[in-house]
């Protein structure tokens, strides 16, 4: 089984495994509460696959201090 999106595809847009899992379940949390998706027709309908696609799109970004 090949789970979209690939963590290589992923990691070209954040470097660190430990960021991209946080960023990707704030996201979903965020994705339970407002069902406000930035991607169309996800081809997860998870809320944690909905949020790693938004990142390989990229929609979601770290917020730099």
């Amino acid at each position: 089984m090949m789970l979209e999106p690939s963590i290589d595809k992923l990691q070209e847009r954040i470097k660190s495994k430990y960021t991209l899992v946080t960023l990707s379940s704030r996201r979903a949390r965020q994705l339970t509460l407002t069902k406000d998706l930035q991607v169309e027709n996800p081809k997860s309908f998870k809320n944690v696959g909905m949020a790693l696609e938004e990142i390989e799109a990229g929609k979601l970004h770290l917020a730099k201090d």
